[in-house]
């Protein structure tokens, strides 16, 4: 999924101010840190002053307590340094990890608020790759990173004032060359940056076109095309291969500059200083504390570039992820929104039109009033709006004009918790969670006791299946309930709805994937899970458009016809050229195995009555096919 990514400088900065953000809450930790970081950098600074006076005091002049002194003093700070550190390593660590939790739950927290509409466009591959990858490497900076960038800016200032302090005519020698070493430090973060953002904008790629082929690796096997999605895979890798690449060869020609301008200053320092010393114009102490100064510059340094490095990669991230949380949501709960309490069940559509972003209209014109307790069979050809209308009651989507309204209220109005408590949903295809069966009946109400889990699927008749595992209802099903079968699964989905015992019923009754006996017990469930309650029904089955109280025929988004069975296949429009093309078979069959089964009950009856004289297996089939013929 393609984002517009902030341009401009005042936008990366805001990058950072939001990360350096998320450490607010924490200031106490963060003060004790970064108090932390501070001392030990001061520390640090003094040990070469240390170092100037057991030369000029202890060697030079031939003072062996100076160097003991020297020693002791460096012994001292080791062990305070080593508190400080501690501590800085501690609590930066702790932040770091702190951010990172923060951050992950703010981005799952605006995943789940996005409406249906964002998810959409939005490839899962991609959507994982921000809350994993993506934010590693923000949470890198924001704790630790951070915290040495300023040890390091610290250290770098306080030798620059320490270096002027000690003799400014000859740290000018030194500092030229160690601007010049900041500046490119700075263009190297400017460049690298929005080639990270590129990276790991090729990482979310990468992750969906993984996450696809995994996910559809049946069909893959199916039609042998593991060779072909490698291939596709290889592509984007080795897209995500040149980028980093490309990174690796920048960094890698800055690294060793870095380097060699720091030796830079060391040499004009001895070139200059040198004679200078000689000469006693300054002592060799004060020399030898300048170049001291600036060889503790070589590891921060070189540090530097590492910690440019990755503040860039963390502020690519960090926009990413804060492009999902900044995301605006196109359905929004209003303020003081009504709570719905008690529903009866009335739908009603108020001229509603609709389309999907970057489609024509799905819906146009709507219009419909369904009672409570009413069923609604929805039919037409595919792309005519049948799915669009269920998603428009539990507002899933916003309609473009018009009002969706339940027992009166605009949809609008109503808090998105006591609307959906009101409507359950049973598709085709039903999504279960890798838990236990128990868990999976009970998701729409976790406190359930297990009799009425029990009780529920009964209803639907999913608990002799259910039982017929060594754990029952405690049985973990697989990803998405992979090892149950498509009819399991459904009847699960169903125990489910009953559990969570809603107003309005939506369901997808198409029952074409499973076997007639698995069909047989699924409309028994469907029929105890419609009783009492306003369903809607994506209808396949003739038997659901029979009892259907209205039927509502769309073609091209409007509805074009609606009735009862009998009145629209008299009215002989779109719904009778349906019924001839799709349905008129399904009577036709229903009313073959009603003749089927006729004479093979009068046989089972006639052997029963006749258990005195033996009747041979023969002439039952030959009754049987009789019956037939």
């Amino acid at each position: 999924m393609k984002m517009e990514t902030p341009k401009q400088p005042e936008a990366r900065k805001d990058v950072y101010r939001r990360l350096i953000g998320y450490l607010r809450p924490y200031w106490k930790q963060a003060a004790f840190a970064y108090v932390s970081v501070l001392f030990a950098s001061l520390l640090n600074l003094y040990i070469p002053q240390i170092l100037k006076d057991a030369i000029d005091q202890g060697i030079g002049g031939q003072r062996a307590s100076a160097l003991f002194a020297a020693a002791g003093w460096i012994l001292g700070i080791a062990v305070v340094r080593g508190v400080a550190a501690y501590g800085q390593r501690y609590y930066g660590e702790w932040l770091t990890h702190r951010v990172a939790y923060d951050l992950r739950n703010h981005f799952y927290n605006a995943t789940q608020r996005l409406p249906f509409a964002f998810h959409d466009r939005s490839q899962t591959g991609d959507m994982m790759s921000r809350a994993t990858s993506d934010i590693t490497e923000t949470e890198r900076f924001a704790g630790m990173g951070l915290m040495d960038l300023l040890s390091t800016l610290l250290l770098l200032g306080g030798v620059i004032v320490a270096l002027v302090l000690e003799s400014f005519s000859l740290s000018l020698f030194a500092l030229i060359p160690l601007a010049l070493l900041l500046a490119l430090t700075l263009r190297f973060g400017m460049v690298i940056r929005p080639r990270f953002k590129r990276v790991q904008e090729q990482m979310g790629q990468l992750s969906s076109t993984m996450q696809e082929s995994m996910t559809g690796i049946q069909v893959v096997k199916a039609f042998a095309r593991e060779a072909d999605e490698l291939r596709k895979f290889n592509a984007a890798n080795e897209d995500w291969f040149t980028k980093r690449f490309g990174i690796i060869k920048i960094w890698a020609n800055n690294w060793p500059t870095f380097t060699f301008i720091l030796m830079i200053s060391i040499f004009l320092l001895l070139l200059v200083g040198g004679p200078l010393a000689i000469e006693g114009t300054v002592t060799i102490g004060s020399l030898f504390a300048m170049v001291a100064y600036v060889m503790m510059l070589n590891g921060p340094v070189q540090r530097l570039g590492f910690l440019v490095n990755m503040a860039a990669t963390s502020g690519a991230s960090a926009t990413r992820v804060f492009e999902i949380i900044d995301t605006p949501t196109e359905v929004e709960e209003q303020e003081n929104a009504v709570v719905l309490q008690e529903a009866q069940g009335a739908v009603t559509f108020e001229q509603v039109s609709f389309g999907y972003e970057g489609g024509p209209r799905a819906l146009d014109d709507i219009n419909f009033a369904v009672e409570p307790g009413q069923t609604v069979a929805l039919i037409g050809p595919t792309g005519s709006g049948k799915s669009t209308i269920t998603n428009l009651i539990p507002r899933f989507y916003d309609p473009f004009s018009g009002i969706v309204r339940i027992d009166g209220h605009d949809v609008r109005s109503l808090t998105f918790d006591s609307l959906r408590q009101q409507i359950g949903i049973v598709l085709q295809d039903p999504f279960l969670f890798g838990v236990t069966i128990a868990e999976n009946i009970a998701y729409g109400r976790p406190a359930a006791t297990p009799d009425a889990i029990v009780e529920a699927a009964k209803a639907a008749c999913a608990h002799d299946f259910i039982m017929d595992f060594p754990a029952g209802y405690e049985t973990v099903v697989g990803e998405r309930g992979v090892t149950l079968s498509g009819g399991q699964k459904q009847r699960v989905a169903i125990a489910r709805a009953l559990l969570y015992a809603p107003r309005i019923l939506i369901l997808d009754d198409s029952t074409s994937s499973v076997d007639t006996e698995t069909e047989h017990l699924i409309q028994q469930a469907l029929n105890v899970l419609m009783e009492g309650r306003t369903t809607f029904i994506i209808a396949q089955r003739l038997l659901t458009l029979k009892n259907a109280d209205q039927i509502f025929v769309l073609d091209g988004g409007r509805i074009v016809e609606r009735g009862r069975h009998d009145e629209l296949l008299a009215a002989r429009g779109h719904y009778r050229h349906i019924y001839d093309l799709q349905l008129r078979d399904q009577e036709e069959f229903a009313a073959l195995e009603e003749q089927l089964r006729e004479p093979a009950e009068a046989v089972a009856n006639s052997a029963v009555e006749s258990v005195e004289s033996p009747v041979s297996p023969l002439s039952i089939v030959g009754a049987v096919d009789e019956g037939k013929n």
